[in-house]
């Protein structure tokens, strides 16, 4: 039996709280930087880069057909969270920006519970608020409270994978459908939700883990089926991903920048040392993790993340962006710093916080092409 949600709710008080001093102090940072270069706080957390697009998608919806620019389709970017900008939008006052902005901060906020339910369940409530912790200050955090999907599909990630550890097979599948119309990694998620469904089946039949096995996957599959409708093509969907040069490559382009970026004589750029090391690092925590046992389902979503991430082409510097809702990959660090000593712990918390403030202020007012 699940515990009701005000005690769950004040289980989670203390990562929820924690979660909103990490971010704040991210967000106090970037506003003093910003204001001293002389930008302004909402524009660029509402209205930059894919914001541009979901909003371009609330207000005149999807292109009919392919067209001939590189990255200039907006088909590539999955439906759910521009229609909810648009319905919001019309029961609350204020842009469509400003409700794309509102949307993504209240997602921070489930996914910021989801993620402590989920470390809470797998390793304890102190190892549960330290996950939130280290997901809260994740390199490029600050993305969680700017106009985009990574917090409405860490939020949707989290409760779906709580869901399956508590085998609650339907609401774990309404989640992944909902991921699955969420991001194009939604697959990861779907994934995860299909092969644990299916193990599960071989101690005892259920009728519901059968249902959300096939289920799964569905979210995902109906926006690329609609794609290709709408573009008259049976390859549609994976079409537009060849404008944008997202096709999966086996991790050759991936190999290529790493190369390029740390055999260079020059000083490479900070920004995508960060990128790169992030990227790297999480390949080693996913090997923790599989050391660790940790559970199926989270070793399939982050196992499958990593392969789509890694092993696909395309832009290079939104790759930590995309690893964002990997939080299960976390889990080995916030386990060590859970028996850390108090010292040790503050110490690493501090430093982790800090560089997470300066490197997402650095995304947005410094690095060129990003966020």
């Amino acid at each position: 039996m699940a515990p009701v949600p005000r005690h769950a709710l004040r289980r989670a008080a203390p990562a929820l709280a924690a979660y909103l001093a990490v971010r704040l102090t991210g967000l106090a940072f970037f506003a003093v930087w910003a204001h001293r270069r002389h930008h302004g706080v909402w524009p660029m957390l509402a209205t930059q880069w894919d914001s541009r697009w979901y909003l371009g998608i609330a207000d005149h919806g999807y292109a009919h057909e392919l067209g001939l620019a590189y990255d200039h389709n907006n088909l590539a970017f999955f439906p759910l969270y521009p229609l909810l900008v648009k319905a919001v939008a019309v029961l609350t006052p204020g842009t469509r920006a400003s409700t794309g902005l509102g949307i993504a901060m209240l997602a921070s906020l489930l996914a910021a519970w989801g993620v402590f339910a989920v470390g809470d369940r797998v390793a304890g409530r102190r190892t549960g608020v330290l996950l939130t912790v280290l997901w809260a200050a994740y390199p490029v955090a600050l993305v969680q409270w700017m106009g985009y999907t990574e917090s409405l599909f860490t939020a949707f990630a989290a409760w779906t994978l709580y869901a399956v550890l508590d085998e609650r097979w339907l609401w774990a599948a309404a989640g992944s459908v909902l991921a699955g119309l969420t991001r194009p990694t939604g697959i990861a998620l779907a994934a995860a939700v299909t092969v644990t469904a299916l193990l599960s089946l071989r101690s005892r039949f259920s009728a519901r883990a059968l249902t959300a096995a096939l289920a799964a996957p569905l979210g995902w599959c109906a926006y690329v089926g609609w794609v290709g409708l709408r573009l008259g093509r049976w390859d549609g969907y994976f079409a537009v991903q060849r404008m944008w040069h997202n096709e999966l490559d086996g991790g050759a382009q991936t190999v290529r920048w790493l190369r390029q970026l740390f055999g260079q004589v020059s000083r490479p750029e900070l920004f995508l040392v960060v990128v790169s090391l992030t990227m790297l690092v999480s390949v080693v925590l996913f090997g923790c993790a599989v050391w660790d046992r940790q559970p199926v389902p989270l070793l399939v979503f982050t196992g499958v993340l990593l392969v789509i991430v890694l092993a696909s082409g395309g832009v290079y510097f939104p790759r930590a962006r995309f690893l964002l809702p990997g939080f299960p990959l976390l889990l080995p660090v916030a386990g060590y710093l859970a028996r850390a000593s108090g010292r040790l712990r503050a110490l690493v918390l501090a430093a982790t916080v800090l560089g997470s403030a300066y490197f997402g202020a650095y995304m947005l007012l410094v690095w060129p092409s990003a966020p």
